[in-house]
């Protein structure tokens, strides 16, 4: 099954971080923040980690 999520990647981390390590949560925290509602997904077809907010549907 799949899912069509709109949304605009801000960064990629490779799921492979060292033990202990979640780049990718803390960076999509630092996101949050300031204001954008970041969210972390997994990409498993490119085994990473997406941190994303909401498309803007303007435009």
């Amino acid at each position: 099954m799949t899912a069509a999520i709109s949304a605009k990647v801000l960064e990629r981390f490779p799921a492979g971080s060292p033990r202990g390590s979640w780049p990718a949560e803390e960076y999509a925290a630092r996101r949050r923040a300031q204001g954008e509602p970041a969210t972390v997904v997994m990409d498993l077809e490119s085994d990473a980690f997406l941190v994303v907010v909401p498309a803007d549907d303007e435009g």
